[in-house]
């Protein structure tokens, strides 16, 4: 997969922040792992690439 920093990712599950919970991460490092940022909330997460590839659905 080509993801590149500042990619917006949609990913399966949501983040449990606020009410509705948001789907969507901005991608802020990438490496083994990627640090994303919730787009709902702004809470920054390091989870591992293969983690992170199995849950994508869409890239933008």
């Amino acid at each position: 997969m080509n993801i590149e920093v500042g990619n917006i990712l949609t990913l399966k599950k949501p983040h449990p922040c606020g009410k509705e919970g948001s789907d969507t991460w901005k991608v802020l490092r990438v490496g083994a792992d990627f640090r994303l940022e919730c787009m709902g909330c702004g809470h920054q997460v390091m989870l591992p690439r293969k983690k992170v590839e199995s849950q994508i659905k869409s890239i933008s």
